[in-house]
């Protein structure tokens, strides 16, 4: 067993008045646990933090206190081994989480939760949730499971696209004790030999929204529908996006459940493989079941010209993707977006030869479609042994008010770079409700530093003092952590060839 590090921070922020504590303690690594390591962050439950380890065909939870010290180690023995294996899902509640999980037994896929108590043992027998015949070995997933923001519903759904203009979608709604509320089978008729699916979410209701849209050969928007499953329907309601002369990049969908509203957003341009313009906008009302606000907004040159790092003027966006969208109670909303890119000898990354490709598009080889990826550690963290260098530049946060007007924007300046893979690479994103904190990644004589960033309500960046690793040796994987309470956090990190974990604790 590798020893245990403390680090302890003091960050002094923008008022110089209050003082916030920032702790940070370090789980110890076992053996078996190297860079190649498949794991997650099931969650906080019952005061202890849990997570999934997966090593060599076995599956553990592993279960630590508060001080990051391992207290339990349960192997789920019953999980198949990886042959079987295609995915995993953990939904944390108080005092327990499911793990929802699917695995193919000859030509049968099983969807399937157990739930798992805060000493990580199983509770009860596994319950299955849906069943699926096919005639091939899946590689990737074929259901994708979703839970409210409340986490009253979740909801398992597969889509079955053999039929190339018709997709035949079978859907599960279930409450939080697994208990079945409704089942639902529909079609979902594609027109268009380009047609897609954006991402699916679901509200507290268990109404279940998502877009489907028109892309020609990797290419723009073209037209999109915003689309609604509502909980006990076996229809959907459909409305037609206006974008008439304007070309949307990709849809995003955020629920503001506090006031009823879906909000769509996207990248937008004005003319065909153009430079992006600024920000598509769409808000549909619940109550109403209409459209609040359409409109688009446009980037000042103000803003490109502390957005665009090495980027002309007129390019300054066309690196960026959407990371983050936060709804506010009084209805306005704030994106958070991050300049990403690739550089080889041999070409260069763009979004039109790359981005349109998986995880956005259908695999029609296995005759279903998942909306998502696999989860970014079920094999996917391998180094390229291609010549790549992976870039993640600046972060633009933008804020609007409940009409889509802007209200301030604030751009954090950071260049990282990585010549193996992009895991040390972006931000993760703590948002402790009084501030937003953006923690990332900053070389400083040659090691990595984590960085933290806030932001304030009306705009105002801070650059906290560097979380220093006094132990030299740890380097964060930032984009990987997950916030598991009001104000903790826990970052997989690299300590030599090992991967442990970090507890950030803002008091």
């Amino acid at each position: 067993m590798l020893s245990k590090r403390w680090v302890l921070a003091l960050c002094f922020i923008c008022t110089g008045l209050s003082v916030t504590a920032q702790k940070i303690i370090y789980s110890e690594p076992e053996k078996d646990d190297t860079r190649h390591l498949n794991f997650d962050v099931a969650g906080k439950i019952a005061g202890n933090f849990l997570l999934y380890k997966n090593i060599r065909n076995r599956n553990w939870i592993v279960v630590l206190d508060n001080d990051m010290k391992q207290i339990n180690k349960e192997e789920q023995d019953y999980v198949p081994d990886n042959d079987r294996m295609i995915n995993v899902d953990f939904f944390p509640y108080v005092d327990f989480c499911y793990m929802i999980y699917q695995y193919q037994k000859k030509n049968i896929v099983y969807c399937v939760a157990s739930k798992i108590d805060g000493n990580g043992k199983k509770v009860g027998s596994v319950t299955e949730l849906d069943t699926t015949q096919i005639g091939f070995a899946a590689s990737n997933k074929i259901y994708t499971v979703l839970t409210s923001e409340d986490k009253s519903k979740i909801i398992v759904f597969k889509i079955n696209s053999k039929n190339r203009k018709s997709y035949l979608m079978a859907t599960v709604l279930m409450n939080n004790k697994l208990e079945v509320l409704k089942k639902s089978r529909l079609q979902l008729h594609m027109e268009e030999r380009d047609d897609y699916l954006s991402d699916f979410h679901l509200d507290n209701d268990g109404n279940l929204v998502f877009c489907k849209f028109t892309r020609s050969n990797n290419d723009n928007i073209s037209s999109a529908l915003f689309a609604i499953k509502y909980a006990q329907d076996d229809t959907l309601l459909l409305r037609e996006l206006n974008i008439d002369k304007t070309w949307l990049d990709e849809v995003h969908i955020k629920i503001d459940n506090y006031n009823k509203r879906y909000f769509l957003t996207s990248f937008y341009y004005k003319e065909h493989r153009g430079n992006i313009e600024g920000f598509y906008f769409y808000v549909w009302d619940k109550a109403t079941a209409k459209p609040l606000l359409e409109n688009t907004q446009v980037f000042s040159d103000e803003l490109r010209k502390e957005a665009k790092g090495d980027a002309g003027l007129k390019m300054a966006f066309n690196d960026y993707f959407i990371r983050n969208i936060i709804t506010r109670k009084d209805g306005g909303f704030i994106i958070g977006c991050e300049a990403y890119y690739t550089t080889s000898r041999f070409n260069n990354w763009n979004r039109w030869d790359y981005l349109y490709g998986s995880p956005y598009m259908s695999s029609y080889n296995n005759y279903y479609y998942s909306p998502y990826y696999n989860n970014y550690w079920w094999g996917s963290r391998v180094s390229s042994n291609q010549s790549v260098r992976y870039h993640a530049d600046n972060i633009a946060v933008l804020s609007f008010s409940n009409t889509g007007q802007l209200e301030w924007t604030t751009v954090i300046g950071k260049s990282q770079f990585d010549d193996e893979s992009d895991d040390l690479l972006s931000f993760q994103l703590l948002n402790t409700g009084d501030q937003l904190h953006f923690l990332f990644n900053q070389q400083e004589r040659k090691n990595n530093l984590l960085s933290d960033y806030s932001i304030t309500p009306d705009g105002k960046m801070d650059r906290n003092p560097t979380l220093k690793n006094l132990d030299k040796g740890y380097e964060f994987m930032p984009k990987f952590g997950k916030q598991v309470s009001a104000r903790q956090m826990i970052i997989p990190c690299q300590y030599r060839n090992y991967i442990c974990f970090a507890k950030v604790d803002y008091n």
